[in-house]
């Protein structure tokens, strides 16, 4: 490689860092003042303290927003999960007409932006009756967490070899069993994978949850809420908890996806 080329790569590198150091920058400044013992936010903290969580875990509001909003991710997740899966067989396996606009239309959530999305389920919602009803609001998280199944059971039915399928059906399986007893067995990692990105999508979800939740509160809406109010402190310990809730999720994507490359290479 000539000089040129290792100073290019070098700026690069320096170029990424400074970067990766930018994006990290709300995470190194709210951590810490989750841990402040200042009554305002106030950067550096002048001491430590843990009152900010402690008056996250004693205020019955904060509590009853997150087993809400777990509550909601783990239903509409499951549900997209579910939906998503089926649709990404139908789409890959599938050879009838339309399959390509059916397609688009199962990406279309991720696609349009979501006050437009958020705007048409409270017109939809509203003529249905179901604005402001716990069910309204898992049916619109299921509808933006789809296309991410989708995305990733899509690859993952692209890469399971096809012909164990056709072997499956000249013994006799049928398509339901050929689908339950041998392809999702086989696409579990992918499939949890699928489940965790969906469930942190539909946490950190707050523009739909405005439009469409009512009086149903939730972790964003919550924060949301607070600082059109005041800036509240606790919101930083909020913020810290979805941060590290968040790595977390890489954490298990990541390991998912390891164990996943290593049976694939077992198999091969």
């Amino acid at each position: 490689m000539s000089a040129r080329g290792r100073i290019s790569d070098l700026w690069l590198g320096v170029f990424a860092i400074l970067v990766l150091i930018f994006l990290c920058l709300p995470v190194l400044i709210v951590a810490p003042m989750s841990f402040s013992d200042a009554k305002s936010l106030e950067f550096p903290p002048p001491g430590f303290s843990l009152r900010w969580y402690e008056n996250l875990l004693g205020n019955p509001i904060w509590v009853e927003a997150g087993k809400n909003s777990l509550l909601l991710a783990t239903l509409s997740s499951t549900a997209a999960l579910i939906a998503g899966t089926l649709a990404s067989y139908v789409l890959v396996r599938g050879t009838f007409f339309g399959r390509r606009a059916l397609e688009a239309n199962f990406m279309a959530p991720m696609i349009v932006p979501s006050i437009i999305t958020a705007v048409a389920l409270y017109i939809f919602f509203a003529q249905t009756g179901l604005l402001g009803t716990f069910f309204g609001l898992v049916l619109g998280h299921t509808i933006l967490a789809v296309p991410y199944v989708v995305l990733i059971m899509q690859a993952a039915i692209r890469g399971f070899d096809v012909r164990i399928e056709q072997v499956a059906a000249t013994l006799g399986a049928s398509q339901w069993q050929i689908l339950t007893k041998i392809v999702l067995p086989n696409l579990a990692p992918s499939a949890a994978a699928a489940w965790i990105f969906s469930f942190v999508m539909s946490f950190d979800e707050v523009v739909v949850t405005l439009f469409v939740s009512g009086t149903y509160m939730t972790i964003p809406k919550r924060m949301f809420n607070e600082l059109m109010l005041q800036v509240n402190p606790t919101v930083t310990a909020v913020a810290t908890l979805l941060i590290a809730f968040n790595l977390l999720a890489l954490g298990v994507l990541l390991l998912l996806t390891g164990r996943k490359k290593l049976f694939g290479a077992g198999m091969a």
